[in-house]
């Protein structure tokens, strides 16, 4: 199996800035694109910022100049550098994976529990 575990969220004032952290662990042969989702209260589930395997990243409009995504092959770890936070960026946030597994062909995605961000005064 795969695992994702977030960290890094947590209460912070507008302007502030906060890391998420995403470690992807387990049966794992290659990670193909990682990503980051966000979810707030009666909204649907939006992209945040995605990058792929060659470091190709694209970030919703909204974020676009203020987060940040990169990752850590050796460590199959993606991160979300969030500056200049907004208190319209308040939601919960979701790590993504593609993952193809060891003895598996096929490529799968995977999702973290989600961590709370909340920007407030």
């Amino acid at each position: 199996q795969v695992q994702l575990v977030e960290s890094g969220g947590g209460l912070m004032q507008p302007g502030g800035s906060l890391k998420l952290s995403c470690a992807c662990s387990g049966s794992i042969f290659r990670i193909y694109d990682m990503g980051w989702y966000r979810q707030a209260p009666g909204k649907q589930r939006e992209l945040v910022a995605r990058i792929t395997i060659d470091s190709i990243t694209n970030y919703a409009e909204s974020v676009k100049g203020r987060f940040t995504v990169s990752r850590d092959n050796a460590k199959n770890t993606v991160y979300l550098q969030m500056n200049s936070l907004k208190p319209e960026d308040t939601a919960v946030y979701y790590c993504n994976a593609v993952v193809q597994r060891l003895l598996h062909t096929g490529m799968y995605d995977y999702w973290g529990q989600g961590t709370q961000v909340t920007v407030s005064s």
